[in-house]
């Protein structure tokens, strides 16, 4: 595979109005890619719109929208194309996360984060994936976490969500593989985003050295457009991953317990049954 043109696409970017997503949506516009800014947050998104747009000379499209609601991916797709606009891009970024004991946890609270991190990301890929495969060079991006790889006790839930979009992200890179759609899992450890703030301030990084949304997406980039792009890469803390396969099971889910525990003294102290 050759190195993505963007200039011909048009990319939609999901949690765009911050940290990740505004870094994506930044860059994809230094490459020169067109772009619909999907987020909650309509002022940030026009502020970002209008940088774009000066910056670069793209056009940006701005939806102000929850896509936790029910059937968001393809009332978006339809909502677009109604204004002819055809995607060729995605990137799932939207979600969040909460860190605490599951005990201690807002039921209404984590099902708003399911269905943002799994059910809005698994309704846009599929309401996208047949004009992103028949494109020249479709892209999606599944934005998942090094997370992903272990169980995270105290970010159970979020843990469990992102496991969910690395399995369902690499397993739709072998069902797309010969057809000109380029599928990735970005895998970032702890990264200075506003991600700190909704989950808790106080929410471990688990050893990993917090790295910048700019370095995140540069790699997934980079990655995007080698020749042999692997389904999903780990951006930053593979160690942390390297120990889920090389450990047993048992250990790992200890010391990631041990871990979280660790930076965050609030929680409750380690059950004393082995």
């Amino acid at each position: 595979m050759s190195e993505i043109d963007y200039h011909r696409q048009t990319v939609i970017v999901t949690g765009a109005s911050s940290g990740l997503g505004a870094e994506f949506a930044r860059q994809l516009a230094r490459h020169g890619a067109n772009l619909v800014l999907v987020a909650r947050r309509a002022d940030r998104l026009e502020s970002l719109a209008a940088e774009l747009t000066r910056a670069h000379g793209v056009t940006v499209t701005t939806v102000a929208r929850d896509l936790g609601l029910p059937d968001a991916g393809r009332t978006l797709r339809a909502e677009l194309e109604s204004r002819g606009i055809y995607a060729t891009g995605l990137v799932n970024n939207a979600g969040f996360g909460t860190h605490d004991a599951f005990t201690h946890e807002d039921p209404d609270r984590l099902q708003s984060m399911i269905a943002l991190n799994v059910s809005a990301l698994v309704d846009l890929s599929r309401a996208y994936i047949d004009p992103l495969t028949s494109a020249d060079t479709g892209v999606l991006i599944n934005v998942a976490s090094l997370l992903g790889f272990q169980p995270t006790p105290y970010l159970s839930v979020y843990g469990a969500t992102k496991a969910f979009v690395l399995s369902f992200t690499e397993s739709l890179w072998e069902e797309t593989r010969g057809t000109g759609l380029r599928v990735l899992a970005v895998c970032p450890g702890a990264t200075r985003t506003e991600f700190y703030d909704v989950a808790g301030s106080q929410s471990a990084d688990y050893g990993t050295k917090r790295v910048t949304p700019e370095q995140v997406v540069t790699i997934a980039l980079d990655t995007l457009d080698r020749r042999s792009a692997p389904p999903s890469v780990i951006t930053n803390g593979r160690s942390l991953a390297l120990a889920g396969k090389l450990l047993p099971r048992r250990s790992m889910v200890r010391l990631m317990g041990w871990m979280a525990r660790r930076q965050r003294t609030k929680l409750p102290a380690a059950p004393t049954n082995s």
